[in-house]
């Protein structure tokens, strides 16, 4: 099965890549392909922000007519960014499934973005059947992106369900709060070495940059940017967000000091004392 994941040998020259399941990707901005005011719009945006993956709802292409879907998935081809299939609006383990493998047959990819709601007014992923849906897919051939919460034992869970890589939230889908609860993402990062995608409850580009300073692997976005004055401008804003959050992490940040520390040590030593 094609993974449609195939990047240009230029874009691979960055010495710091994403890797997930061994594959190399040319950034580290993932884009949301819905909610955009076009589809003109879109493919501006997803123009200026270079994104390795553009993720994609079957359901959602499905509701909108065989016309609108084939002139979207030519505009995906188009785009030449690889997609990422998900199964946004499933409730149970049985409609992971069904939607993972149509969307392999529809995408032709065994790369699927999991997500299995658990509450319908926060759009909370389910923590008791994600590890169990995880572990279907992964043992069907699938390689999972795991969107969930930002608890650490799930996302262990997600891990040792064969994910190589998990995405928790920062916040509710769509509400563009930035991170919520900064102790439970660090601490994640601390306890756990596999990739880390942050997905969700982003809204403006410091958030992005914020969470790669905290040495997230990328970012996930949607709504921050289709929703934007201007949606084109802002996914640029995002991308460079998140290069500098990540140049800044790779840069070691000094360590905050509780008193006052003179940026000219000496200033105001007489000179026979210093040296």
């Amino acid at each position: 099965m094609s993974t449609l994941l195939h990047c240009s040998p230029s874009t691979l020259a960055d010495e710091d890549p994403l890797v997930l399941y061994g594959q190399p990707l040319p950034s580290r901005l993932m884009l949301g392909t819905a909610r955009y005011p076009s589809p003109a719009i879109l493919e501006q945006a997803v123009a200026r922000a270079q994104p390795c993956l553009l993720t994609v709802s079957l359901r959602r292409q499905g509701a909108l007519g065989p016309e609108t879907s084939q002139r979207f998935w030519a505009l995906l081809q188009k785009m030449g960014i690889p997609v990422l299939p998900n199964t946004a609006g499933c409730h149970s383990v049985q409609e992971v499934i069904t939607t993972a493998e149509m969307a392999r047959e529809v995408f032709g990819t065994d790369w699927i973005k999991l997500e299995l709601i658990g509450d319908d007014y926060t759009l909370q992923p389910d923590p008791v059947q994600l590890p169990t849906a995880a572990a279907e897919l992964v043992r069907r051939g699938f390689k999972v992106l795991p969107y969930s919460t930002d608890d650490l034992v799930l996302c262990q869970r997600l891990l040792d369900a064969g994910c190589e890589v998990v995405m928790p939230w920062a916040a509710p889908i769509g509400t563009g709060k930035g991170p919520l609860n900064p102790y439970n993402l660090r601490l994640l990062r601390e306890r756990i070495e596999a990739p880390l995608i942050v997905d969700a409850g982003l809204g403006l580009p410091s958030h992005a940059c914020q969470v790669m300073e905290w040495g997230f692997d990328g970012v996930l976005l949607n709504t921050a940017v289709a929703l934007a004055r201007d949606p084109v401008a802002m996914a640029e804003a995002f991308a460079e967000a998140v290069r500098s959050g990540r140049r800044a992490y790779l840069a070691g940040a000094m360590i905050p000091q509780e008193t006052a520390q003179p940026s000219t040590p000496v200033l105001g030593t007489p000179f026979w004392h210093q040296g």
